[in-house]
């Protein structure tokens, strides 16, 4: 389970490792062009139901956390689904490439946890 920290946020956003890698190469693409966005997703069933979204501006400071020391391969498709999905009014909606994704439980005192919801 990967971790996003968002500006001055004391609360974590975990994210599944693959999810995170393809996430971070579309938010790093966008904020290097100066581009701001949002991204949203579905909260997880153990969390009280809804959704979140974060609003990405390159002034912010961002850091990516990866639990497995070795990057994941990369899916050209998924990629380029997620930045579709950045280039539109609605920004990122976080979607599954194509496999089960478990929760994990995280340890953090309030965390918050991105479940990758799929596709309809």
């Amino acid at each position: 389970m990967g971790t996003i920290y968002y500006g001055g946020s004391a609360t974590p956003i975990h994210i599944e490792d693959r999810a995170l890698a393809h996430l971070k190469v579309v938010i790093a693409t966008k904020l290097r062009r100066g581009e701001s966005f949002t991204v949203s997703w579905k909260h997880p069933d153990d969390q009280p139901r809804g959704r979140s979204t974060v609003w990405l501006h390159p002034s912010i400071p961002l850091r990516f956390v990866f639990d497995e020391p070795d990057p994941p391969e990369l899916s050209r498709a998924w990629i380029e689904d997620l930045a579709n999905s950045a280039n539109s009014s609605g920004g990122i909606t976080l979607v599954a490439e194509h496999f089960d994704a478990a929760p994990v439980e995280a340890a953090d005192n309030a965390p918050q946890v991105v479940e990758v919801a799929e596709e309809s």
